[in-house]
């Protein structure tokens, strides 16, 4: 697979970021695998209904030069899906596509927007997990273009290639994956056995218009008018935590890739193509206030600490906090909830930190961001 990851600095509007599009396609091999009769999926970011400019979600101007760059090359039969966090039905599918500016973008170009809610099994050679229930286009589709947004994210550190495709699995399934690994090294690892399932031939970044500081749906978006694109899902995220400033092997997703052989400590530059501007990193990119990196933390305990770990654990990671003054009670929060730890009362959402397991899927799904990650006081900087 190449190995390569093409960047390019476009203007944040419609016909410089086609442009752009084009020209990452042209440069990409397995684009060249498009053409008549080939029935392509593209899989963009859609976290939760969220208007455009909040940096949530894929960009409809990214998601219409895709679509006229796949056209261009032959292909007609286009499909956009994804699955948001929560219920998986065709109304919600419908609601979020319009509430994302992506409905619009499938009438203009004529690319069918997925919401018949279809889904089956697919094996794979997982280490942790060896089967997935995804999305029905998702396997049954030639070519599949994934579509992740530039974003910071307080469980794994960043969303990216890999992250993105958690969006394959259904509605509340996704929940179900973080009841059963809530330790941020397993959960890593099931989305590499994911990624390693889905296995998309072209993975596009989002970083026009990103997101910093609370992703990877309360945080704060930055212009950083940045394409990036490549064949190889890890490679390209190494390439995101350059441009982000991460340590890869701080975040579970890539210490995962990394240890099962699939790519590097940290980004090849001789790997990058692109001109000297697209080619810069991002200065001052905010990583999410519980972003800590020491992925090996546990290792490093003397071997009398070690039973005191889960204890130590529970009380010095960051948790989910209601903020009451903003919480407006639509219990999207309780139904997101893999452990069903949140309860509602007096018209605000209330934890039961005891079973709390961190997942974060409540900060993730709330609508009004009034959830937010707080870390144990003895960590933040003074």
């Amino acid at each position: 697979m190449d190995k390569r990851v093409f960047a390019g600095r476009t203007a944040f509007e419609p016909q410089a970021i086609e442009a752009a599009v084009e020209g990452l396609f042209a440069q990409l091999p397995a684009a060249g695998r498009l053409g008549p009769g080939v029935r392509v999926l593209i899989k963009p970011n859609l976290l939760s209904k969220n208007a455009p400019e909040k940096a949530v979600t894929t960009h409809p101007h990214v998601l219409r030069a895709v679509i006229l760059a796949v056209r261009r090359r032959g292909a007609t039969d286009i499909t956009v899906a994804d699955s948001p966090g929560g219920p998986y039905t065709p109304a919600a599918m419908r609601s979020v596509y319009e509430g994302c500016g992506l409905a619009a973008v499938c009438r203009e170009t004529g690319a069918a927007a997925y919401t018949a809610c279809e889904t089956t099994h697919k094996a794979g050679g997982g280490q942790l997990v060896k089967e997935f229930h995804l999305l029905k286009p998702v396997v049954e589709a030639d070519f599949i273009i994934n579509l992740p947004k530039l974003k910071t994210h307080v469980l794994t550190g960043f969303s990216g290639a890999v992250k993105n495709l958690l969006g394959c699995v259904p509605g509340l399934e996704k929940a179900e994956f973080h009841m059963r690994f809530p330790q941020r090294e397993h959960f890593g690892q099931m989305l590499v056995d994911l990624c390693e399932t889905v296995r998309p031939d072209i993975h596009l970044v989002d970083g026009v218009l990103a997101m910093e500081g609370e992703g990877p749906g309360s945080g704060t978006p930055r212009l950083v008018n940045l394409l990036l694109a490549g064949e190889d899902p890890y490679s390209v995220d190494l390439a995101i935590c350059r441009t982000m400033g991460l340590a890869p092997m701080d975040t579970p997703v890539m210490a995962a890739a990394h240890a099962q052989g699939l790519c590097a400590q940290a980004f090849d530059e001789a790997l990058l193509v692109g001109d000297t501007d697209a080619r810069r990193p991002e200065a001052g990119f905010v990583p999410a206030s519980s972003y800590t990196g020491n992925m090996n933390f546990s290792a490093r305990l003397p071997g009398f600490l070690k039973p005191l770990l889960p204890a130590f654990t529970q009380w010095a990671a960051p948790r989910p906090a209601v903020k009451k003054a903003l919480c407006i009670g639509c219990g999207k929060c309780a139904e997101i909830c893999p452990q069903q730890v949140i309860d509602m009362a007096d018209g605000k959402a209330h934890i039961r930190y005891k079973q709390c397991i961190r997942c974060f899927c409540c900060h993730e799904m709330c609508p009004v961001r009034a959830i937010e990650v707080r870390r144990n006081r003895l960590f933040r900087s003074r």
